[in-house]
């Protein structure tokens, strides 16, 4: 059989140091290579910190996880390399303009011959009337535009988004959805939009109060 991408077997996850701090039930899943994988339920449930835990920021209070066959390591270039990741965070650097930041995400992820390919990416965000801004004078929406742009300007193997849909129009919430249907990796991704589930996992995870 073929080794899942991602492995999550009886995990807890929480902030503390043990068990009884864990916000969640166990959780098991596997997610295969090019798997759609929606993480739903309430706020508080652990959504965003089990993602947290996929990518490194956060270990595991019990169970297994592995990513591509290991032990999830943050540390490791190669995982930092095969990982995107769009939080809920304003992960930008201040100084460099909507289309300096992609072009910079893209180049040191060792693309090249990459204006076109941002020039396109710009206009699919709708960022072209705004590519030459500073982050700090974009909207909240637009923000959330360009670290959505960012995680799909870089090559990846799994793409890690939590609740991607925030501050976006139904045009955006388009985008988003047919970007996700058209990844050629695996993805994972917490939501509260039924209609971006529904068009775009193939597996579903409940997460619940503990």
């Amino acid at each position: 059989m073929t080794e899942p991408e991602v492995e999550i077997r009886e995990v807890l996850v929480g902030y503390g140091d043990d068990i009884e701090s864990a916000v969640t039930a166990p959780i098991t899943v596997d997610v295969p290579a090019g798997g759609r994988l929606a993480i739903v339920g309430p706020n508080g449930t652990g959504k965003s910190t089990l993602l947290r835990a996929i990518v490194g920021q956060l270990g595991v209070l019990g169970g297994v996880l592995r990513v591509f066959g290991r032990p999830v390591d943050e540390r490791s270039a190669q995982f930092r390399r095969d990982v995107s990741v769009v939080f809920d965070d304003d992960a930008y650097l201040p100084a460099l303009t909507v289309r300096e930041h992609l072009l910079l995400v893209a180049r040191a992820h060792g693309m090249t011959q990459v204006s076109e390919f941002i020039t396109d990416l710009i206009e699919e965000f709708g960022l072209t009337q705004r590519q030459h801004a500073l982050p700090t004078a974009l909207s909240s929406g637009q923000r959330r535009r360009l670290l959505l742009a960012a995680g799909f300007a870089r090559p990846r193997r799994l793409l890690v988004l939590d609740e991607p849909e925030q501050r976006l129009d139904s045009r955006m919430q388009e985008v988003l959805a047919r970007r996700i249907q058209q990844e050629a990796g695996t993805v994972v991704f917490a939501s509260h939009d039924p209609a971006l589930v529904g068009a775009c996992a193939d597996e579903v995870v409940e997460l619940g109060e503990r």
